[in-house]
């Protein structure tokens, strides 16, 4: 299932320019964005006294509709600009408001502050006096709002161009933008509300949203359900909890494969510890995991070159990106692989250049074929195809040992249920964050596994 579409700057300035040549007036967009606004805000923040600071552009024209609004509803407004508007609209916008507007510099501020400075399409910080004064009121202030996006921060990579204050509340147009998600601009936005303005759009990129699994019916037994086999390293404790979240996130049947017992794990986990690579060519195998535990040493890649050479479909993760980073190959034909590296493994696998964690997902799947779950606070998707799909709501909780493990074998889970890779991938981004929201704080990898039932029941 798909989540809400994310466009970048100049997809959303494209689809703009197409609404407005089918007829729809830059000035009726402006008025319908900030009406929207003013809306979100107001039943977000009631109607407490305003302050609403506008920029030269259209997202300064955007608040100057949003304080004609609000005013009109009976709230105190006032209005700062840091100079005359630069465009039309925006000019007619400051004409319709009529009340006198404030310099930035020397307005007072108020409990609520509307920061319409800039949005989308900003390409350098704010000046430093600009700055100053915004990051100065919002601390005056009981609630701040943002406009689009908080002014300072670059709209397709998150990265901050001046200092940003923190946001209760942003208020963006028809879609997300990919800061609204990506760190460390995602921090910064509070609550996100997405508000509709009759514009038509399009993309191959969105918000990771809640799968839908099917229930297991009559005709269901554990290999219909899915067989996931878990290759473990000599560390097999990341591996057992890797079985385990497969176990847990609905896999009718798992193998844990290493050279010695695993104690402690759930009796249904099968076992083999003479061979891990013990029935490796059972055809009921519909997901292969690698990685959890595994050292990049000889053993290591010659279990790498076994699993690569099954025919299986691959999720690869830890030990197994470093064999593949040292030289290792995956599969010219066969299943779409599945890699799962944090950072440092996607930097040791394809670099640290290459533009916003998006644009670099993008083209290392493109590069190697494979779908590539590039791990973090913002986990990004990406499909050798194009696609692409970002989740925000991850629980900074889940820096802990073992979380990764867990996620891999989730993953696991849903791909040996039948889904696609990337459809596979994105439900067990998912089904992993939720299982730690419902884990709570303090969490470890194992209550990951606890919770998964549950997460996995949301979605029936």
């Amino acid at each position: 299932m798909k989540g809400r579409v994310i466009l970048t700057a100049g997809e959303m300035r494209a689809a703009e320019a197409r609404s407005i040549a089918a007829g729809t007036s830059v000035e009726t967009l402006m008025e319908r964005a900030g009406q929207a606004a003013a809306a979100a805000i107001r039943r977000f923040a009631g109607p407490m006294p305003a302050l609403v600071l506008c920029g030269p552009g259209n997202n300064g024209g955007d608040g100057y509709v949003v304080a004609r609004a609000l005013a009109a509803a009976g709230q105190d407004v006032r209005v700062a600009a840091t100079g005359e508007p630069k465009t039309a609209a925006a000019s007619a916008a400051r004409a319709a408001w009529g009340r006198e507007v404030h310099a930035l510099a020397d307005v007072e501020p108020a409990p609520l502050l509307i920061d319409s400075l800039f949005g989308t399409g900003l390409t350098r910080g704010l000046l430093r006096d600009a700055a100053a004064e915004l990051e100065a009121l919002a601390g005056m202030a009981r609630i701040t709002a943002a406009i689009d996006l908080p002014s300072g921060i670059s709209t397709d990579d998150g990265a901050i161009l001046s200092p940003v204050p923190d946001c209760d509340l942003t208020v963006t147009f028809q879609t997300l933008k990919p800061a609204h998600l990506l760190q460390p601009a995602a921090r910064h936005m509070g609550r996100i509300v997405v508000a509709d303005i009759g514009i038509e759009a399009a993309s191959d990129l969105h918000e990771i949203a809640r799968p839908r699994l099917a229930a297991p019916g009559p005709e269901s037994h554990k290999f219909t359900r899915g067989l996931v086999t878990v290759i473990a390293g000599g560390m097999a404790g990341a591996g057992a909890l890797s079985a385990g979240a497969a176990l847990r996130a609905g896999a009718g049947a798992v193998r844990l494969q290493a050279r010695e017992p695993v104690h402690g794990v759930a009796a249904a986990i099968i076992q083999n510890p003479r061979d891990p690579l013990d029935r490796i060519d059972d055809k009921r195998i519909g997901a292969l995991l690698l990685g959890p535990g595994l050292a990049p040493d000889d053993e290591g890649r010659a279990l790498f070159e076994a699993a690569a050479g099954s025919g299986h479909p691959l999720v690869l993760d830890a030990g197994a990106l470093r064999i593949l980073a040292d030289g290792a190959a995956l599969p010219a034909a066969g299943p779409t692989a599945i890699l799962t590296p944090h950072e440092g493994e996607f930097a040791a696998l394809f670099g640290e250049d290459g533009g916003s964690k998006v644009e670099r997902a993008r083209a290392a799947a493109a590069k190697v074929g494979a779908v590539i779950v590039y791990k973090g606070p913002d986990t990004v998707v990406a499909a050798p195809d194009g696609r692409a799909a970002i989740h925000a709501a991850t629980a900074h909780w889940l820096a802990t040992a073992g979380a990764g493990d867990v996620l891999a074998g989730t993953i696991a889970a849903m791909r040996a249920a039948g889904m696609a890779a990337f459809e596979a991938a994105c439900a067990g981004i998912w089904l992993h964050g939720r299982a730690a929201a419902l884990a709570g704080p303090f969490l470890i990898a194992d209550d990951l596994i606890a919770h998964l039932p549950a997460a996995c029941a949301e979605c029936l």
